[in-house]
């Protein structure tokens, strides 16, 4: 029973993140700074307040996770840090609209890697719900696709692989994760730092990306990195898809941009595919509850 109910935790933890996740973008556009400072700004903060709130649990309880358990923890700290950069790299070198589609490819990423290195084939509702999230997703940034640099567009692609290999790795080895994302960001921290030095420290707006870091990053990473230790890869990664369907929203109401009909057509896809598969999951884990309970009856 402790396992669907995991399960049902693990939605729950991954959705919270994976929807504050959603308003990294549009704080990054308001902090308007160069590429290197925002990175900077926003791995610094983040590194400062994951210590701090680390240090606090483990203050308050001896049950406090790990920031870097072991080797694997190590990989993964790495995989997230290379990942932020290549997000940051990404944002700055092509178009929103390219940046999140090929974002939205960490799904799969994470959906292949799971069935190759874990063996966890996908069930084919899971399947079904990834295909329509794809075409959600084509649909949305169908006419922008090909407009945005090379260098920016295989940025991206990096940014999704290297999360994919990520909560994988978590997966693989059960392990609270949660710190080691935030962990993993003092590597772009140091990789700014020393660019920073070179080209120039530039921003206007310096509290929204300090914000960022300090309160949207540490819970977004936190819950997004401990999903894989309830749930599987490929559900993880569903949820990094809300990004893309809610940040065109919030940069709408902030910078008046409104979305086009097929982002609204595309959205609308998304939304209704996640909030489906959700929905059944949570259906088959009280399913397989109540036959336990019948076969184990009290």
């Amino acid at each position: 029973m402790s396992s669907h109910n995991d399960h049902q935790k693990g939605l729950l933890i991954t959705a919270i993140g994976g929807l504050t996740l959603t308003v990294d973008i549009p704080l990054i556009r308001l902090a308007d700074g160069g590429a290197w400072t925002i990175l900077l700004l926003r791995t610094g903060t983040t590194f400062v307040a994951s210590l701090i709130i680390w240090a606090v649990w483990r203050s308050l309880s001896d049950k406090a996770p790990r920031l870097v358990p072991g080797r694997l923890g190590l990989v993964v700290a790495t995989l997230y840090g290379l990942g932020s950069i290549a997000f940051i790299t990404g944002v700055y070198n092509t178009s929103t609209a390219n940046l999140v589609f090929i974002l939205a490819f960490t799904t799969m990423f994470s959906a292949l890697l799971s069935w190759l290195v874990l063996k966890e084939r996908p069930r084919p509702l899971t399947l079904a719900a990834m295909a329509l999230m794809i075409v959600g997703v084509a649909i949305i940034v169908g006419s922008s696709v090909g407009s945005g640099h090379l260098f920016g567009d295989l940025m991206a692609v990096c940014s999704a692989l290297a999360i994919a290999m990520a909560i994988t790795i978590s997966r693989a080895s059960g392990e609270d994760m949660g710190f080691t994302a935030l962990v993993g960001v003092a590597l772009p921290f140091a990789v700014a730092v020393f660019m920073v030095s070179r080209v120039g420290f530039h921003v206007n707006a310096p509290w929204w990306i300090i914000f960022n870091g300090a309160v949207i990053m540490p819970i977004s990473f936190f819950c997004l990195a401990n999903g894989p230790k309830y749930i599987s890869g490929p559900e993880v990664a569903m949820f990094y898809l809300l990004e893309t369907v809610l940040a065109p929203v919030w940069v709408w109401m902030i910078f008046a941009e409104t979305p086009t009909r097929d982002s609204l057509i595309g959205g609308a896809i998304l939304i209704v595919t996640l909030i489906a598969h959700s929905l059944w999951q949570l259906h088959e884990g009280r399913k397989r509850r109540a036959t336990l309970a019948v076969v184990h009856p009290a």
